[in-house]
């Protein structure tokens, strides 16, 4: 029985490495999928005929690593997974051509919602999106028309987190996808509740307090890698350390002014009116006659009196401009007030012959260069306030070997390799303590157990002397020996003592023979146990 179950938990362990090491191995296909989509997932793969697996709860679906790449472009040769979203494809269904204008305008929004949230995810940083639309309607009769906005929820690959360079370029895709909105009404949260995008925009007086943050930790950022690439030109890579504090006004000023300049006179029109105006008055009548009716007018002698009237006016207008000045001043926020700069400076190494490395701090001179360059890469004003502190200290972690990047693979083997070996390695180890802690002592104990052959007993011929080279094979023993003739009394004795030597020299022969030749030994045995069987 011991035997059996040997032999049965050997052979149940042979097939399990076998099919263990012939059962291709699986590589995730997709993961964190929805119900709807892992479903259509499974269906096409039951089409095709590829062996898959689901695990997660369903969520996970994986199929041989020398098909996933091709499944995963049959999959999104139609479409799948589309991540729970429905796109432009609502409007394919045939059965909404009856349905009202509402109705129409609902699937609109839904498919431009799903369309984007599509976009968004085949960002690299992005592994989930979902996308959510204002779009006021203008009432009639109504002046007043309110802005459309969005709201977008991420969700990030991995421990990754999106950047402001992510988020602005989202906020940009939707506003350059929706009409009418601005990347300022754009409001972006992720999986973790973080605001990421305020999306009302700036307000009156400047940014908000985030946006303020992020211009002044970019522009120091800015700052210290200047300084530190200028002076690691002269002091070596790593060598120099810097930080900038920068204190900013975020104040946005307008300022419009109308100066007039009285001495500026200009002459910009002028109008002159000239009249000239003569009345003659006669005092009574006078008298016809031919010199009255003469072109010449009235003859001087004639009789009669009156007056005459001559009157002349001139006007004149002039019209000056002054000279006027406006002026419209708008300060954008932002501006520096105050900085302050720290830059730590390494010294040099001395190397000895025996390899030994004495520090040595830089001289005077040397610093007093390294300061007049930050000075000029900083815009160092004295007057506005700023203040520069530059040192010379010994760095703890001098001389010390660049550190070897974690990512890179041992010999050209990824992950999945190396869990690959392992297990193969572990199936060898399990098979070879099999094999010397159970199958070994069980052929050992049974080669104990077994009684050695009798040379008297029929059909056993006797052992060959082990000087004359190999021994031959042992013919098995027969079911029954045959039982000689009982002999008489007298020869008992001396049948029973020649037998005994007999028995034991035999004995020690065959030990012999065992010790010398095991393998042969081992063929003897196993040939007597299959022909018992």
């Amino acid at each position: 029985m011991m035997v059996v179950g040997t032999a049965i938990a050997f052979i149940a362990l042979l097939i399990t490495m076998s099919s263990r090491l012939t059962t291709p191995h699986m590589a995730l296909l997709y993961g964190d999928l929805e119900v709807g989509d892992a479903s259509q997932i499974v269906a096409k793969l039951e089409s095709l005929g590829v062996p898959y697996e689901i695990t997660g709860n369903g969520r996970q679906i994986l199929v041989p690593r020398d098909q996933a790449l091709r499944m995963r472009m049959v999959m999104a040769e139609g479409g799948i997974p589309s991540g729970g979203s429905v796109g432009y494809e609502i409007f394919d269904d045939s059965s909404a051509l009856g349905s009202t204008s509402f109705v129409q305008n609902i699937n609109l929004l839904r498919a431009l919602e799903g369309e984007l949230a599509r976009t968004i995810r085949s960002l690299t940083q992005v592994h989930k999106a979902r996308v959510h639309l204002v779009m006021p309607r203008r009432e009639l009769f109504s002046r007043d028309r309110q802005e459309p906005s969005a709201s977008v929820v991420v969700r990030p690959q991995g421990n990754t987190a999106l950047t402001k360079e992510h988020v602005a370029a989202i906020q940009h895709l939707l506003a350059t996808a929706v009409p009418g909105l601005s990347p300022a009404r754009v409001s972006v949260v992720d999986d973790k509740g973080h605001l990421l995008a305020r999306g009302t925009g700036e307000g009156e007086n400047g940014p908000d307090a985030n946006v303020a943050d992020d211009m002044r930790a970019a522009y120091e950022a800015q700052m210290t890698q200047a300084i530190e690439s200028l002076l690691e030109e002269f002091v070596g890579a790593g060598q120099a350390r810097a930080r900038v504090s920068a204190d900013m006004d975020f104040d946005r000023i307008t300022t419009t002014a109308e100066i007039y300049d009285p001495d500026g006179q200009v002459v910009r029109s002028t109008q002159t009116v000239e009249e000239n105006a003569d009345s003659t008055e006669s005092s009574g009548e006078q008298p016809v006659t031919v010199g009255s009716n003469l072109p010449d007018g009235v003859d001087a002698g004639a009789e009669g009196g009156g007056s005459s009237n001559h009157s002349a006016r001139t006007e004149e207008t002039v019209n000056y401009e002054i000279t006027k000045t406006l002026k419209n001043h708008v300060r954008e926020s932002g501006t520096i007030k105050r900085l302050s700069i720290a830059v730590l400076i390494n010294g040099t190494y001395d190397t000895a012959e025996d390899g030994t490395r004495t520090y040595a701090p830089r001289t005077a001179e040397e610093m007093a260069q390294l300061e007049r360059l930050v000075r000029s890469t900083a815009g160092f004003d004295a007057e506005r306030g700023d203040t520069i502190e530059l040192v010379n200290l010994q760095f703890a972690d001098a001389g010390l070997v660049d550190p070897i990047d974690a990512n890179d693979p041992l010999i050209g083997l990824s992950k999945n390799d190396y869990f690959r070996i392992a297990e193969i390695f572990v199936l060898v180890i399990v098979t070879l303590l099999v094999v010397l802690l159970v199958i070994r002592p069980l052929v050992t104990r049974i080669i104990a157990s077994i009684p050695p052959p009798r040379h008297d007993e029929p059909g056993n011929p006797m052992l060959a002397d082990q000087s004359g080279g190999a021994a031959p094979q042992l013919a098995a023993p027969t079911e029954q020996a045959e039982m000689p003739d009982e002999p008489p009394v007298e020869d008992l004795v001396d049948m029973a003592q020649v037998k005994g030597r007999i028995r034991s020299s035999t004995v020690k022969k065959v030990g012999q023979m065992v010790d010398q030749h095991p393998e042969e030994s081992l063929s003897i045995i196993r040939k007597w146990m299959y022909q018992e069987t």
